[in-house]
């Protein structure tokens, strides 16, 4: 038997599963507040001593430290750009900012601001237009640019512009195109590009831990590999999924759909292409770092009217002020409940509707989701209250007639209440029957 613990650094928690990697089953789990203050190896450690038992190995995923921020530069926002923001929320990053077109001395002083950790630099099809991502490209190497950069376009220039960034001192990566073709989109080049600047650049340069042990041990970002093991549940049990994880900072949205003929054959109108396989993150909304954003979305929605928004205000505010506050008696678990239903009823639309939280407003392409049949809930809030409230909790979003959503026809809902998701995802790279046989066990 070899053991194997699979550790999440959260925003908040650091949560730990140790695995038997013969068998796939959950041996036990153990948690610790997450010490970003300090570092965050002594929250690590922690989590893993209160498993009980010594592993073999260690897997592990972050998003402490506001997790993986990126920034899109694009050609044309609703081809290339969409196309990249895509690729970037299916590897698991918090797009901060999207960019359309020739940057200009405003534009890039933007892309400053918004303090990406990775660029992901995309533009024109395989033989299409070349002169925006050159003209791009070269304002970033003139501009003594030094956050790492993905470059993903026009494979007619992609080596050139690769030798010009990395001769002016950019740190690059050039993989093939994410829009080949127009209603083509291939994430799989870009998406392994983010992870591995993720590791190589990202984690150490966040300073959460002193030594190289930490940067050493983490595989992925934690969206990404939560998204790997909803894929694999997904591929597995031969229906359409849909997963709800709502977190401090964000509210993550994944689904898994299985598209019929009349689907296929609108791709051509979606000129952006499309994942079957997709996640969204929504940063304005989360239990404790994002709680005013859940208000302020939930105003913008038309979801709770002046009353109730002026109450929830004050608390949401608290729990920004104070990250680590754990809600104690009846009152403020109930506040916390109603901040979740909150939280899952916005980003179900927004996933559901297409749109994206980002610079440049809304984008097309939406999710059927009438074919889901099972969901999934996950994070803190549903896994440490009673069955009832996180079944009335995603309840609320799966009810929600008047958000304007294909709503699933009938589906079964279960709590991630191990948090085994992202240990599937760590485990399904070199032990996929194993992470299977967890899924299984634990998820039905």
């Amino acid at each position: 038997m070899s053991l194997l613990c699979c550790v999440d650094v959260g925003s908040t928690f650091t949560k730990a599963a140790l695995v038997d990697t013969g068998s796939g089953e959950l041996v036990a789990t153990g948690s610790h507040r997450t010490t970003v203050g300090a570092d965050v190896l002594h929250g690590l450690d922690a989590a893993v001593a209160a498993t009980g038992r010594t592993p073999d190995g260690l897997l592990v995923c972050s998003s402490a430290g506001g997790g993986l921020r990126l920034a899109v530069v694009g050609y044309e926002r609703l081809v290339t750009a969409q196309a990249g923001h895509r690729v970037g929320l299916s590897a698991g990053s918090r797009v901060v900012h999207v960019a359309a077109g020739r940057l200009d001395r405003a534009g890039l002083a933007e892309l400053r601001a918004a303090r990406p950790d990775v660029v992901l630099l995309v533009g024109g099809t395989d033989g299409g237009d070349t002169e925006t991502i050159t003209h791009n490209a070269t304002r970033l190497a003139n501009a003594r640019w030094r956050v790492p950069t993905v470059l993903a376009g026009n494979a007619d220039c992609r080596e050139q512009l690769a030798d010009l960034l990395a001769g002016a001192g950019v740190p690059v990566v050039a993989v093939d195109n994410v829009l080949p073709a127009i209603g083509v989109l291939d994430p799989g080049p870009a998406r392994a590009a983010i992870r591995q600047v993720f590791l190589q650049h990202v984690i150490g340069g966040k300073k959460l831990s002193r030594g190289p042990r930490f940067a050493s041990l983490v595989k992925a970002a934690t969206p990404d590999a939560v998204l790997s093991g909803v894929e694999l549940l997904a591929a597995r049990s031969a229906e359409d999924l849909l997963v709800v994880d709502i977190g401090g900072a964000t509210t993550d949205v994944y689904s898994v759909l299985t598209p019929d003929a009349e689907q296929l054959a609108g791709v051509r109108d979606e000129v952006a292409g499309v994942l079957w396989a997709a996640r969204t993150v929504e940063g304005d909304l989360g239990m404790r770092w994002s709680a005013p954003g859940v208000v302020a979305a939930a105003i913008l929605e038309k979801i709770i009217g002046p009353d109730e928004a002026s109450a929830l205000e004050l608390t949401a505010t608290a729990r920004a002020e104070h990250p680590g506050y754990v809600a104690d008696d009846g009152v403020e678990k109930a506040v916390d409940r109603r901040l979740a239903e909150l939280a899952v009823m916005v980003a179900l639309r927004r996933h559901a509707r297409g749109e994206a939280v980002v610079a440049g407003g809304p984008r097309r392409g939406g999710r059927d989701l009438r074919a889901v049949r099972t969901v999934i809930g996950s994070g803190g809030v549903l896994r440490h209250s009673p069955p009832q409230v996180a079944e009335a909790v995603l309840g609320a979003g799966l009810g929600d007639t008047a958000g304007g959503w294909a709503l699933p026809r009938a589906a079964r809902t279960v709590v991630d209440a191990s948090y085994i998701l992202a240990a599937a995802g760590l485990l399904s790279v070199e032990h996929p029957d194993a992470a299977a046989a967890l899924l299984a066990a634990e998820l039905g």
